[in-house]
C-alpha cells in the first residue's frame, strides 16, 4: 500500500508516481530481464533509476560506482582514480553510515525496481576493513549477492568474510585468457567455487564468447551455480563490443535456453557498445531485442 509518506518521497525524487503502485514486471515468458546499472554510467544514480523505470526494467544489479562517495545525484567516478581519490574513497567506505545504503534501497523499492545484487569489485588495493564493509553494504541494501570483477588471489582473501556474513559472491569474468589469475575460463570459475561454497558465477556471455568459449554449453552444464548473466554482444577472438545481433555472442540462444529449461537465472542487459542514442535509448533497444528473441 502506498502511504502518504511514500507519496511524498516519490514527489521529491522526481520518479513517476505510477511506478510505485506496483513492481515493474520485466519478465518475458518466464525469463527475468533486468539491467546492470553500469549501462547508465553516463548518468547519476538518480537519473539511472529513472531511466530503468522509463525503459520498463524491473530488476537491477547496482554498479558500485553509482553510489560510492555519497553522491547519488552526480555521475559516477571513472576507473582511473588518482592516489588522492583512492584514499578518499577508502575513508568514505570505512566511515559512511549504513543508513545511506538503506536509503538507496528505499529508492529502488519506491521506483518499483527490484535490487537483485550489488557490484563491489574487491582488488589488491582493498584493506580488510574495505572488504568487510562491502558485505555490510550488501546487508544494508538487503541483497544476498555481491558480484565482483576480481582475481583468484583476492578471492582467496575474501573467503572468510563471505563465510562470516553468509553472502554469495558471484565472480564476473572477462576475456583475458593470458593471466591465469583473471576470471575468464571455466577452470578459473571452478577454482573459485572450490575455495568457498558461497562462491558462484556471474557469467558475462559477451566476454565469455570473446574468449572463445561456448556460453550455451557452459550455462547448460553449470546453471545451478550461475547467479546472473550479463548480456552483451562481442566478436570472438577478444573482438569488439557490437550492436546486438552484429557480434558472435549467442544472446538469442541463451535466452531461449532459459525459457525452455525454466532456469531462474536473471539475464541483465549491460550496454557497452558505442551506440548513437542516449544510454536510456540504447538500453531500450537491447530490451526490445530480448523481447523479439523470446517471442
Amino acid at each position: 500500500m502506498l502511504t502518504r509518506r511514500d507519496f511524498g518521497k516519490l514527489t521529491l525524487a522526481g520518479l513517476p508516481i505510477a511506478s510505485a503502485l506496483a513492481s515493474i514486471n520485466s519478465k518475458i515468458d518466464g525469463v527475468q530481464i533486468g539491467v546492470q546499472s553500469y549501462s547508465f554510467r553516463d548518468l547519476s544514480f538518480d537519473d539511472a533509476l529513472k531511466a530503468m523505470v522509463a525503459d520498463g526494467l524491473g530488476e537491477c544489479e547496482l554498479f558500485g560506482n553509482h553510489i560510492e562517495g555519497g553522491h547519488p545525484d552526480q555521475k559516477p567516478m571513472g576507473f582511473d582514480e588518482t592516489k588522492e581519490q583512492r584514499e578518499e574513497l577508502r575513508k568514505w567506505r570505512t566511515s559512511v553510515s549504513l543508513d545511506y545504503f538503506k536509503d538507496i534501497r528505499k529508492r529502488f523499492d519506491t521506483a518499483g525496481v527490484k535490487l537483485y545484487s550489488y557490484n563491489y569489485s574487491f582488488n589488491d588495493s582493498f584493506t580488510d576493513d574495505e572488504i568487510e564493509r562491502g558485505f555490510e553494504f550488501a546487508k544494508a541494501l538487503d541483497v544476498g549477492i555481491i558480484t565482483a570483477s576480481t582475481t583468484l588471489p583476492v578471492a582467496k582473501r575474501v573467503v572468510p568474510f563471505a563465510e562470516k556474513h553468509k553472502i554469495i559472491v558471484a565472480m564476473h569474468g572477462h576475456s583475458n585468457r593470458k593471466d591465469p589469475n583473471e576470471f575468464c575460463t571455466p577452470e578459473s570459475f571452478a577454482a573459485a567455487m572450490a575455495m568457498c561454497k558461497l562462491y558462484k558465477v556471474n557469467l558475462d556471455i559477451g566476454h565469455f564468447t570473446a574468449a572463445n568459449f561456448d556460453a550455451v554449453d557452459y550455462i547448460t552444464k553449470n546453471h545451478q551455480n550461475i547467479m546472473e548473466l550479463h548480456l552483451k554482444d562481442r566478436k570472438k577472438n577478444d573482438g569488439d563490443n557490437t550492436v546486438w545481433g552484429e557480434g558472435d555472442t549467442p544472446i538469442k540462444q541463451v535466452l531461449l535456453l532459459l525459457k525452455e529449461k525454466k532456469w531462474p537465472v536473471p539475464a541483465l542487459i549491460e550496454y557497452e557498445y558505442d551506440g548513437k542514442g542516449t544510454s536510456q535509448e540504447e538500453v531500450k533497444k537491447c530490451f526490445e531485442y530480448c523481447k523479439q528473441a523470446l517471442a
